[in-house]
């Protein structure tokens, strides 16, 4: 069968589906030899007590599936660890599901509670999964952009906020500290989210994978915690970002027991069940991080890099938006004359040597224009690679002219 009679056979719904903006960034980096400051995943080791834990598990033949729902000693060591951000006592076995990553979570909360025709709220910039996963489910998304205040602190409109609840609104995505801007959302902001959601009995999908990435003094608040959500709300979770695994693909939804048994009904039939010896490994790795301060160090480790780059960035003619939590900058490259985020990307790719990506890919069609002068570099890179990326990008600026 010729590829143009198979894509025939293709479902309506995957047909606006092209390449993501992260593979053809990535592979046009890959072509020019360029520092990859586009896709973010660290390109450093993995602490060696989560590698002797892994070891550990394989070697003691934690082999065979694990319980679905997640193995009994990981889920009670998260309710462990997690149980004083939610203000509660979490019962392991019926409130938190072990997911394939974070993205198994968004897809069977998409699966489990939207219908044909419902609507999804997302607030802009997004990650590019969440408007798929409602693609795929034949539901609509409307979307809430977040613009910089006079202060450089990326902030949503209260009255758009209100407007784009209706009836059919079923389910909020908020994603707190966000990817791409860096934001925390503040208690504030949560609470105008939490009172909107109750009004109109909509659940909200909390994606807090960067939990532990908050800096500056910024406190990252749970919306499960704040009254009247907890029955609402689905919170996401990662190990992939914690621990610098994102290969292994262990996150955890975290639900009271009615919704986490909706995601359950659709993660039977997704992955069935987790890899064990990592989930083995990730449990240990989370009793072992407390006594040995790791959060405290990734989040000052984190805080150095990001300094760094946003001085460089400076340097070389950007205009940074300080994040506030996640290891993303989303900076404004206007000074450097290009048409468009993409146009400019590709320069810096090839051009100039260094990978980045173009924050239009989180923007409805709608507001892309918001992300004309915008460009996202990822910090979760070696000292040695931020220093080659920060010499390129001045080395780059001169040559057009900058000072």
């Amino acid at each position: 069968m010729a590829p143009e009679e198979a894509r025939r056979h293709w479902a309506g719904r995957i047909r606006g589906f092209g390449t993501t903006i992260f593979a053809e960034m990535t592979e046009l980096a890959i072509q020019h030899g360029a520092v990859n400051l586009g896709q973010g995943f660290p390109d450093f080791s993995c602490p060696d007590f989560l590698k002797e834990a892994a070891a550990r598990a394989l070697y003691e033949d934690w082999n065979q599936y694990a319980r679905s729902a997640g193995a009994p000693h990981l889920v009670t060591v998260l309710a462990g660890e997690l149980s004083g951000a939610f203000g509660r006592e979490l019962d392991p076995l019926s409130e938190i599901t072990v997911t394939t990553g974070a993205t198994e979570g968004l897809f069977i909360a998409v699966q489990a509670f939207l219908e044909p025709g419902d609507e999804a709220l997302l607030i802009e910039p997004f990650y590019d999964a969440y408007p798929a996963d409602i693609a795929l489910c034949g539901a609509k998304s409307v979307h809430v952009p977040l613009r910089p205040d006079e202060r450089g602190r990326w902030v949503f409109d209260a009255a758009e906020m209100e407007a784009a609840f209706t009836e059919r609104t079923k389910l909020v995505f908020l994603n707190t500290p966000q990817n791409p801007t860096g934001k925390v959302f503040s208690r504030q902001e949560l609470e105008q989210i939490a009172e909107l959601s109750v009004r109109h009995d909509a659940i909200v999908v909390s994606d807090e994978v960067y939990d532990r990435m908050v800096f500056d003094g910024f406190e990252h608040v749970r919306i499960a915690s704040l009254p009247g959500m907890w029955e609402r709300t689905v919170t996401l979770g990662s190990a992939g970002k914690t621990f610098s695994v994102t290969g292994w693909k262990i996150g955890w939804a975290v639900a009271p027991p009615a919704l986490s048994e909706a995601l359950r009904r659709v993660h039977q039939w997704v992955p069935y069940a987790v890899t064990a010896p990592l989930q083995e490994a990730v449990a240990c790795a989370i009793e072992e991080a407390g006594p040995r301060d790791y959060y405290a160090e990734l989040q000052q480790m984190y805080q150095a890099k990001r300094d760094f780059l946003v001085r460089a960035l400076e340097e070389s003619g950007f205009r940074p938006y300080v994040p506030e939590g996640t290891y993303f900058i989303l900076a404004d490259c206007a000074s450097w004359g290009f048409a468009s985020d993409t146009e400019f990307c590709r320069y810096l790719t090839t051009q100039a040597g260094v990978g980045a990506i173009p924050p239009s890919a989180f923007y409805s069609e709608a507001h892309q224009g918001l992300a004309r002068t915008l460009v996202r570099f990822c910090f979760c890179k070696t000292d040695e690679v931020l220093s080659r990326a920060a010499a390129k990008l001045q080395e780059a600026y001169r040559a057009r002219g900058g000072s």
